[in-house]
């Protein structure tokens, strides 16, 4: 991933193109082509289904902090226990999932992990937590089942780290306030993502409307499951708002086809299945400075990384007798190195 602010003046050639967005074609002055910066993140898993028995009692010497993915059959699941066990975090082989899927084996890094349905999860919960009272809940399943996933941790008391998007937000921290457990949540783990998002809301509360007038174009590439606007560009161009650009999110250009996605923005082919490319251009009135934000995620270990500090962070909280409360990233980010 890559951050970059690139100032010019009379630097980039223009001219008037129809810019895409969602809701009808709009009329744009856009660079004549667009140039991503790419810092490929690559990440390889092999996984395989079988059969396996688990007993919660681990003869493993060194469990220091021991974690447990709900969602390890998903392919953020599956990173997080990768860069987990690569942090030396001790991975419980226990998981749930759909009833569908109940019964199943995932296997990642060597692991077995027995899959759960949610109709026993409460009592299979318990019993991890209480062989494992360091236990780290780590979430990353669908938008529909979040609040229903915090209520259960809240109920029996198990700190947790939740990246998963969506769902109501508003009951989801109601529901985590009121269990008064340690939690870390937050819809964007990638850290470096979570520090030009704080230097961004720092810039538009200390100068706003320094950039009036400008007019700005934003485009977000996405893979093709994604299929809703970036929360992380909204969360931008809410900045850019306060600075006095006037946008609206429907101008978004979304970008979901795989062949525009290497034709338009260069993304790797191996990376269209996961991916997020954001640029934002910014013209001034009289079109002779410009200036572009941009930021290229290839992969997903930028999030899975993000993830065991949140873990780490959380654990560290926990044992210090810390408040019990709600963390996100920007408090992570404030703790400094945990590795």
């Amino acid at each position: 991933m890559a951050s970059l602010l690139k100032a010019s003046s009379n630097v980039l050639r223009f001219e008037k193109l129809p810019f895409l967005s969602r809701s009808k074609t709009r009329q744009g002055v856009v660079p004549k082509k667009i140039t991503f910066r790419l810092v490929p993140i690559a990440l390889s898993l092999s996984t395989s289904i079988g059969t396996v028995e688990h007993d919660l009692r681990s003869n493993s010497p060194n469990i220091t902090i021991p974690i447990m993915v709900n969602g390890c059959t998903g392919k953020m699941g599956k990173s997080v226990i990768q860069a987990a066990d690569s942090a030396g975090l001790y991975v419980v082989p226990v998981s749930f999932d759909a009833e569908k899927k109940s019964g199943q084996t995932v296997e990642v890094c060597g692991k077995k992990i027995l899959v759960h349905g949610p109709s026993d999860r409460e009592s299979i919960l318990a019993s991890v937590f209480q062989e494992y009272p360091n236990l780290i809940m780590v979430d990353y399943t669908v938008p529909a089942t979040i609040n229903d996933n915090a209520e259960l941790y809240g109920k029996v008391g198990v700190p947790f780290v939740m990246g998963t998007t969506g769902g109501d937000r508003d009951q989801l921290y109601k529901t985590v306030e009121e269990s008064k457990v340690y939690a870390v949540i937050s819809p964007q783990m990638g850290k470096q993502v979570v520090a030009f998002l704080a230097a961004m809301e720092i810039m538009a509360e200390q100068f706003p409307g320094a950039f009036s007038g400008y007019s700005l174009q934003v485009m977000e590439s996405h893979q093709a499951g994604k299929l809703d606007t970036s929360g992380t560009a909204k969360a931008i161009i809410s900045c850019f708002q306060k600075l006095g650009v006037s946008f609206d999110m429907d101008q978004i250009q979304m970008l979901r086809d795989p062949k525009q996605q290497i034709e338009m923005v260069g993304v790797p082919e191996e990376h269209l299945s996961g991916h997020a490319f954001h640029l934002y251009h910014l013209t001034s009135p009289d079109q002779t400075v410009s200036f572009e934000f941009q930021h290229n995620v290839c992969g997903r270990s930028i999030y899975a990384e993000g993830t065991v500090d949140a873990i780490l962070f959380l654990a560290k909280k926990v044992k210090s007798n810390a408040d019990k409360r709600i963390y996100n990233m920007i408090d992570v980010l404030r703790e400094g190195n945990m590795r």
